[in-house]
This record gives C-alpha cells, sequence and structure tokens, in this order.
C-alpha cells in the first residue's frame, strides 16, 4: 500500500508533459556535455570521421522533428476525441497515459531540442574539434533512436483510439484494481462490519470531490499516536462533501480530549478529486466497461457485437485466470486502528453488468450473453460473488422477458440460460 506521497509522485510521471520535459532535459545534456568533453578529446578525430557533417544533419533533424511532434500530438488528441465519443470518457485519461505515445511524443520533441541547442552552439563556435565529434556521435544515437520510436509509433497508430484498444486499455487497469482489492480486501485495516460505535468523533471534509486515494498508513501512524481508533466513512471512489462525515474518531481513554490538530492529519490522508481514480476503486473500471457496453446499445451506435465483447471482457476479469490462486485474499490485519467498510459484492456485479441488462433487455442475443457471462461469474468467480451474480441474472432474466414480444426469443431465453 503506498503513500499519499509516492501516490501522487506517481500520478505525476504518468503525466505526458512530465515525460516530455525529461527527454527535453536530456537531449539538451547531451548537447551541452558535448561542448564540457571538448578539451578531453583528440583534436585530429574528428577529421577522420566527417563529424563536420553535424550541421546539416542537425538541421533536418530540427526542421523535421518540430512537424513530427505537431502531427502525432493532432493524432493522439483526435484518437481521445473519438475513444470519448464512441465508448467512453473515463477511458480518455487511459489513453493520455499511453507509454507509447508518451515516449514517442518525448522523443521527438527531445530530439528537436538537442537539434536545436546542438545548432545555437555550433553557429556560435562553442564547439571546438572533440566537442564536435562528440555531438556528431550523440546526433547519430539520436537517429538511429527516432527512426526506431518511428516504427513503433506507425504500428500503434493502427488501434490508437479504436473501439477494442480502449477496451483493452481499460481493461487492464480495472483488472490490475481489481486483482489488488482481492488480495487486500480491507487494506490492511480492521473489517467495519457493524456500526461505528456511539459517542464517535466524526469528522467531515472541508472540501467536494472523489475520493482518488486512501493513505491507510498515515490514518495507522495518527491512531498509534493519538491512542484512538479510526473508522473510515469512504472508501476510495465515493464522494465526499462538508455534510457528510469521512471518518469517526474513538478515544481509548474516555477521559481524554480530543485533539483538534489530528482532524488536519486525518483529512490530509483522503485525497479528494474531481474525477475518481482507477487505483484503489475497482468499481471505476467496471462502470466504465459497462459504459462502453451501453453506450453501444444506443441507437445510434447499434452495436451489439461490442456489447457482447464487453461482457467477455468483464467475465475475464473477474474469474481468476490459471495462474492466479482463487482465494489469494490477504486478511492479515496490518493497521488494527483503522476500520474500513467492506466493498459489497453487490456493488461490484450492479457496475459491472446493470446497465448492459438495461439497455440490452430487447436483444436477446445480447441477453443469453448476458446471462451466460453472469453464470460463468458465479461458477468460477470468487465464492462470494455467487449470490450477487445470481440476483443480478434473476432480474435481468425478468427485465428480457418483459421487453422480448416475439415469443420464441423469450423461449429460447428462458431454455439457454438459467442459474
Amino acid at each position: 500500500m503506498i503513500s499519499r506521497r509516492w501516490w501522487i509522485l506517481v500520478r505525476y510521471l504518468r503525466r505526458l508533459w512530465v515525460r516530455a520535459a525529461i527527454y527535453c532535459l536530456v537531449g539538451v545534456a547531451v548537447a551541452v556535455a558535448a561542448i564540457l568533453a571538448d578539451p578531453y578529446m583528440p583534436s585530429d578525430l574528428p577529421r577522420k570521421v566527417g563529424a563536420d557533417a553535424v550541421d546539416s544533419i542537425l538541421s533536418i533533424i530540427a526542421s523535421s522533428m518540430l512537424a513530427v511532434t505537431t502531427f502525432s500530438m493532432t493524432t493522439l488528441v483526435s484518437a481521445t476525441t473519438a475513444a470519448s465519443s464512441s465508448t467512453t470518457p473515463r477511458a480518455t485519461s487511459l489513453l493520455l497515459e499511453d507509454t507509447t505515445a508518451q515516449r514517442a511524443l518525448s522523443t521527438f520533441l527531445g530530439s528537436f531540442l538537442f537539434s536545436l541547442v546542438g545548432l545555437i552552439a555550433l553557429n556560435t563556435e562553442l564547439y571546438g574539434a572533440g566537442g564536435r565529434f562528440i555531438l556528431f556521435i550523440a546526433t547519430l544515437v539520436v537517429v538511429v533512436l527516432i527512426v526506431v520510436t518511428l516504427l513503433q509509433w506507425i504500428d500503434h497508430l493502427a488501434g490508437l483510439g479504436r473501439v477494442g484498444e480502449t477496451i483493452t486499455r481499460v481493461e487492464k487497469a480495472v483488472a490490475r484494481a481489481y486483482r489488488a482489492h482481492r488480495r487486500t480486501p480491507y487494506l490492511g485495516c480492521v473489517p467495519l462490519l457493524q456500526d461505528v460505535p456511539d459517542g464517535a468523533i466524526e469528522i467531515q471534509h472541508d472540501s467536494v470531490g472523489y475520493l482518488q486515494h486512501l493513505d491507510v498508513k498515515a490514518l495507522s501512524a495518527i491512531a498509534e499516536k493519538g491512542d484512538l481508533d479510526i473508522y473510515v466513512r469512504r472508501r476510495p471512489g465515493g464522494h465526499c462533501d462538508p455534510s457528510t462525515p469521512i471518518a469517526s474518531v474513538v478515544l481509548h481513554d474516555a477521559s481524554a480530549t480530543y485533539d483538534a490538530a489530528l482532524t488536519a492529519g486525518i483529512r490530509a490522508a483522503f485525497t479528494l478529486g474531481p474525477r475518481r481514480s482507477y487505483d484503489q476503486d475497482p468499481r471505476f473500471g467496471l462502470i466504465a466497461l459497462s459504459e462502453i457496453g451501453s453506450r453501444a446499445l444506443s441507437p445510434g451506435i447499434n452495436d451489439p457485437g461490442t456489447a457482447i465483447d464487453v461482457l467477455a471482457t468483464l467475465v475475464r476479469v473477474l474469474v481468476p485466470d490459471g495462474k492466479e490462486e482463487r482465494d489469494r485474499e490477504d486478511r492479515d490485519i496490518s493497521y488494527p486502528h483503522v476500520h474500513l467498510p467492506q466493498l459489497r459484492e453487490d456493488d461490484l456485479i450492479d457496475a459491472a453488468f446493470m446497465p448492459i441488462s438495461r439497455d440490452g433487455a430487447g436483444l436477446v442475443e445480447v441477453s443469453i450473453r448476458l446471462q451466460k457471462a453472469l453464470a460463468a461469474v458465479a461458477a468460477a468467480a470468487h465464492p462470494e460473488m455467487r449470490p450477487a451474480a445470481r440476483r443480478l441474472a434473476a432480474i435481468a432474466q425478468r427485465r428480457s422477458l418483459e421487453k422480448l414480444e416475439f415469443e420464441p426469443d423469450r423461449e429460447r431465453l428462458v431454455a439457454e440460460t438459467g442459474l
């Protein structure tokens, strides 16, 4: 379980401008390093390898890389816009965090700055003969890097922004969050299965937003230092505002007084944002996948095949594969003074399948595939998912039977499905 600082650092490293800035700094540093290393190079070596040609090579790179960067950025924006309109806006952040796209854009921009700084230094005669040789070698490395990146970028563009590729990216994000949830369903805290004790001190957050990250390690440190128990009232993904408590505090010593300064520390452990995050919130990823299937069933798109593909994806996420132990949950309590409410299985199943069961109720092929998907989850997923899957399967079948007007379709649904 990473702390709030590490989580914020990881979030920043996923941003496009951070990677681009790092590549630009590296490119500028290499160009400047050639100036500093000039006194240590033999003066006649550059003439033997033709380092004087570096001027024209850098000019080509400088004139082409800016155009390539602009074109690539336009392509990325168009892909995210297409994915947002054809799948779900919740997938846009995953496309912008795509490592291949970030690496390509950063390489092109870094190469442009490298060539620009090199040309400026050459025209101001900052390079000696040795420095020109080092710059020539670095330029050859940059050319190879550009060619390799261009080939990868061209291959990557074939699927960027397409529905299937977007589903795959959302699947990876939700699978990672769901597997982490199954390993530590309570984040190492004590399960909060009952009501908060009477007399608990309620703490509200002073901001409004979705809980993106919960630093349970920081809460545990506060609880141990203050000799108290903290009852968390909101799991990651929940909406917080000043009118509802985010946590409750119970003092171990009834005669002790609560230090109001602890409130700021508890609030700091709750990182809020305008939108939900995939990291600690498996429901958000399931909702995103279900939205893709639901949008495919809209009259304007009318693509039942995508909805069926989403159902198969949801089964892959919820059902462990052969390499994974089915009961791999880690019930060890690492933070005995922090209590966390459970994430109900009904909520997970509803988030994954409810929209498709509603919008696809009038299509027999989608209804049958939904029943089979829920049957697979009930049979092969975690045992605690079985009642929730059966409950939704019964509701979905009843809804479909009311929507389907053709009697043979109704008979087929009843004959081929059922839990």
